[in-house]
């Protein structure tokens, strides 16, 4: 039966799993985030790495940009300026702390661009056209690939090489288009219905021309300004409407569009978009890339993390040449007290053994005499307090269902199980009405 007299007993934390499990939460709830804010405490450590925090009038949140995203900044950051950053919150465990590692950074000024993307984005996602359980696998062994990209793109060039490079043997069908500029969302949009026609199954039934069983939707890096055509919301709605699947490699990793998310399968570059589309006959030589790739992710993580630690512990050590002099200045003293401290101590001990070699065998026998009428005391002692004595006499030793004595009327309530203990022996009672004086 449940003691409710018991609170309920709340769970104790490890502190770094209570750091891991609130890094879990933020992931799960927040990642990744865009934040706008003013640069504050900027420096960049010898290993590369950034570390700053970005406030406003409200708050301040620490940050860490690692040597790879800062090696892509277009301008030096400084402090007071007015910056939109992207990356992911966590929680830094040896600390504690709050932390957002940035994964790209630029200037203020692309404000207004930022919210008329995220307004779309919010629409569209309303509308069900990121939905996951649309989105198609692509083919294996694609019989044709549909490519759209500009020609003197170099996105261009890097996709032909991967392909010409990986699948020789597959038919690749170009439909250029601008990819940038006020006319770049129509003529995009103009080369993926061109394309759609070839992709329709009358159009392989006919045997026209080649049969495209997948669309490559290119380009190379660049501003939110340069990649705006794809942030075309009939672009996107025309995007959904493709008769095959449709991946998209616009810009570099961290550059995201609407046509990303409409897609079937988003591409952080162009050449990772021919790639996904090109896959080797070997599948296993291409598990073992993946696998591969995976593992220096994590290793380069790893390293980031411990050079992360690296460098805030170099920043509080200093120089380590004068305390080392003065703790081993003070080391040597030491020993020298120690020494002259362990002589002293083992003269007086050598003085008192002498001492007691001659005092012991007379206070053995005193103390031997004494112990003696002390046990002799006690023997008497504790037989006047055996309670036997009382219950011969009448008395009764009270207990209830626990073995505790029951020495009070209030201790005992109507129905309570008592056991009376007795001279010969013990006599089970039921409490029916206590009765105080």
């Amino acid at each position: 039966m449940y003691d409710f007299s018991e609170p309920p007993r709340a769970t104790v934390w490890e502190v770094g799993a209570l750091c891991r499990a609130v890094a879990d939460a933020l992931q799960a709830r927040f990642n990744p985030v865009t934040v706008r804010g003013e640069i504050t405490g900027f420096s960049r450590a010898a290993s590369g790495h950034c570390y700053f925090s970005i406030k406003d009038a409200q708050g301040q949140i620490r940050c860490a940009m690692f040597r790879r995203a800062a090696m892509q900044l277009d301008f030096s950051p400084r402090d007071g300026e007015l910056v939109e950053l992207r990356g992911k919150l966590g929680v830094y465990e040896q600390r504690g702390d709050l932390q957002l590692i940035v994964d790209s950074l630029q200037r203020a000024g692309q404000g207004a661009w930022f919210e008329q993307f995220l307004r779309l984005k919010a629409q569209l996602q309303a509308e069900g056209l990121f939905d996951a359980e649309r989105k198609r696998r692509l083919p294996a062994m694609p019989r044709g690939i549909g490519l759209v990209t500009s020609l003197g793109a170099a996105a261009l060039h890097d996709v032909v090489t991967a392909l010409r490079r990986r699948v020789p043997h597959i038919p690749v069908v170009l439909v250029p288009a601008l990819v940038q500029g006020a006319a770049a969302p129509q003529s995009l949009r103009d080369a993926l219905t061109q394309l759609y026609r070839m992709a329709e199954p009358e159009a392989a039934a006919q045997k026209a021309g080649p049969v495209i069983d997948v669309i490559l939707l290119v380009r190379g890096g660049g501003s939110m300004e340069d990649l705006w055509a794809f942030n075309d919301e009939q672009l996107a709605r025309l995007i959904v409407q493709s008769p095959v699947p449709l991946v998209s490699g616009v810009g570099h990793e961290t550059d995201f569009t609407i046509a990303d998310f409409c897609a079937d399968l988003r591409a952080p570059t162009p050449t990772a978009a021919a790639e996904l589309v090109s896959l080797p006959r070997d599948s296993w030589l291409a598990e073992l890339a993946q696998g591969a790739q995976r593992l220096q992710a994590a290793a380069q993580r790893h390293l980031d993390r411990q050079q992360q630690r690296l460098d805030h512990a170099s920043q509080r050590l200093g120089r380590p040449s004068g305390q080392l002099g003065r703790n081993q200045l003070q080391l040597a003293r030491s020993a020298q007290r120690l020494r002259h401290a362990m002589q002293l101590r083992l003269q007086r001990q050598q003085h008192i053994q002498q001492q007691l070699a001659r005092q012991i065998p007379q206070g053995l026998q005193r103390g031997l005499e004494t112990q003696q009428r002390r046990l002799e005391r006690a023997a008497l002692r504790l037989e006047l307090l055996d309670p036997r004595h009382a219950l011969q006499r009448g008395y009764a030793l009270l207990t209830d269902g626990k073995g505790q004595a029951v020495t009070r009327v209030a201790q005992a309530r109507p129905g309570d199980a008592l056991r009376a203990s007795l001279s010969d022996g013990d006599i089970d009672l039921t409490v029916v009405h206590p009765r105080l004086l």
